[in-house]
């Protein structure tokens, strides 16, 4: 190669070089980039305990907005408007049948959760009362139109 370049092979070999050095000019002393990947895991490592710290918070946050929307369907003198899950009906107006299970797994509900299970229930008892939703063995289909809900929906729940 040197001979095709018409130059000598000691000075090729230092062009090469010289020009390999030029494209890396980042080129630093391993110490610096050990020293700056340990860095670099350091802030990772904070930035997990922190995202893990803010879920637990975000978990028990949802945990608790759940307990106070299932509120009204667990109270058995409530008087007023009730609102309905948009997820739940969300998933029974997907026009497929949904049973328990994968309702209670849809909604991000814990089987062992027997409250939100218990509001869960009573939301499904109110919408087959309206004719909104039929049962089907274990599970549920949606039968109604959401417009014919709201029109046909008692304003005491």
């Amino acid at each position: 190669m040197a001979d095709e370049a018409k130059s000598p092979f000691s000075r090729f070999v230092i062009e090469i070089v010289e020009s390999t050095l030029a494209e890396d000019e980042e080129l630093r002393p391993r110490r610096e980039m050990v020293n700056e990947l340990e860095s670099v895991k350091n802030e990772n490592k904070k930035l997990r305990d922190d995202l893990h710290q803010k879920d637990i918070v975000i978990d028990r946050y949802e945990s608790e907005l759940k307990r106070y929307r299932n509120e009204v369907f667990l109270s058995s003198n409530f008087e007023g408007i009730r609102r309905y899950s948009k997820e739940l009906v969300d998933i029974l107006k997907s026009g497929n049948y949904v049973d328990s299970y994968r309702l209670l797994e849809a909604l991000n509900i814990d089987p062992r959760e027997s409250e939100q299970i218990q509001a869960v229930s009573h939301q499904l008892e109110e919408l087959e009362e309206y004719e909104m939703i039929k049962p089907e063995g274990r599970g549920w289909r949606w039968i109604g139109q959401l417009k014919d809900f709201f029109r046909t929906a008692p304003s005491g729940g």
